[in-house]
């Protein structure tokens, strides 16, 4: 079976949606299934078409072209939208998406024949956009580190850990002020991962205006061992986005076996279930709370969290599993 990717811009992809694609390209191999990429190759393929085509992402002008070309050639489509239309989202830059739902985005969503979300939650949120196609929830996976971290030895300094863009929708400001609130003693804050669109300054005026300069501590975007190593030196991982359709990060940080503190303006509840972590109000009063609580744990009691939340993400998360189930809804429409 052949499935082309078609794919937003390298900068518009950044972060959790480069590891879902690279990882569901990785596993759909295992599967037999063949993946071209458009950010690799940009022409329209020659010789015998793809069995279906699978956008990534949208709002670029650049997908709608191509997506009129492979309905043209009559290649069944479907799309992920990673998040794209969550209500932060669609309220961020909302007039000119308003502009681009009335005048294209809507009305080619709904040419799709399938639409794939990766929790129930953004597909009611398809629904209520007036959506009509067909939708299928399917998470992405994670890769597991052939190594446990759960069990750290007691630090002077523990450490805890963000990971992701340094952008808006991340909630950052609200973590620096209920940091600023609580000021967990002996605790280093860690900020992984690229400034977009010049938001760190605005973080940086928080962390001084609540005098936290020598907590806070901003790494850059690092990849590889180096981005492993500091998995290895935290105890504790914060994500407080005001939204996430998914939130890679958190399948990532609880593989690596550390216990999660996020909001519930991500999917992720099931961390209560699972005894691994917290699921918050997005508020600093919400992350205020949980932050007295899980900074006063023991190193015991975190380390036996993170290992309970490694466990979930090898039964459930595994990417041979979201291949099988990806094939299959390929299948599905070339049927």
């Amino acid at each position: 079976m052949k499935v082309r990717f078609e794919e937003l811009a390298a900068s518009q992809r950044a972060g959790g949606i480069e590891s879902a694609m690279t990882g569901l390209v990785r596993a759909l191999a295992e599967q037999d299934v063949e993946v071209s990429r458009s950010a690799l190759e940009p022409e329209f393929p020659r010789g015998r078409l793809p069995d279906c085509v699978h956008f990534h992402g949208i709002w670029s002008p650049a997908l709608v072209s191509r997506f009129l070309a492979w309905r043209r050639a009559g290649v069944p489509c479907l799309v992920s939208p990673h998040g794209m239309l969550e209500p932060w989202a669609m309220a961020h830059k909302r007039w000119k998406k308003l502009v681009a739902w009335h005048l294209y985005q809507k009305r080619m969503l709904n040419q799709f024949q399938r639409l794939h979300g990766t929790s129930d939650r953004e597909v009611a949120q398809f629904a209520n956009l007036g959506l009509r196609v067909p939708a299928e929830v399917i998470p992405w996976g994670v890769d597991l580190p052939a190594e446990s971290f759960g069990s750290r030895a007691p630090a002077a300094s523990r450490k805890a850990l963000f990971v992701g863009r340094i952008y808006p929708v991340k909630g950052l400001p609200l973590l620096v002020e209920a940091w600023g609130r609580v000021r967990p003693q002996g605790w280093k804050m860690l900020l992984m991962g690229p400034d977009e669109a010049g938001h760190r300054k605005e973080v940086e005026a928080a962390i001084a205006k609540h005098r936290l300069g020598d907590v806070f501590e901003f790494l850059g975007e690092l990849r590889g061992e180096a981005k492993d190593e500091i998995y290895r030196q935290a105890q504790l991982f914060i994500l407080p986005s005001h939204t996430e359709n998914f939130g890679m990060v958190v399948a990532e940080a609880l593989a690596h076996g550390l216990p999660v503190v996020t909001t519930r303006g991500t999917p992720w509840s099931g961390l209560t279930r699972e005894r691994c972590g917290w699921w918050v109000p997005t508020s600093v009063d919400g992350l205020a709370e949980v932050l007295l609580r899980a900074c006063s744990s023991s190193p015991e009691d975190l380390n036996a969290m993170g290992d309970l939340g490694r466990g979930w993400m090898e039964r459930d998360f595994g990417w041979d599993q979201v291949a099988v189930r990806m094939k299959a809804m390929y299948q599905g429409l070339v049927n």
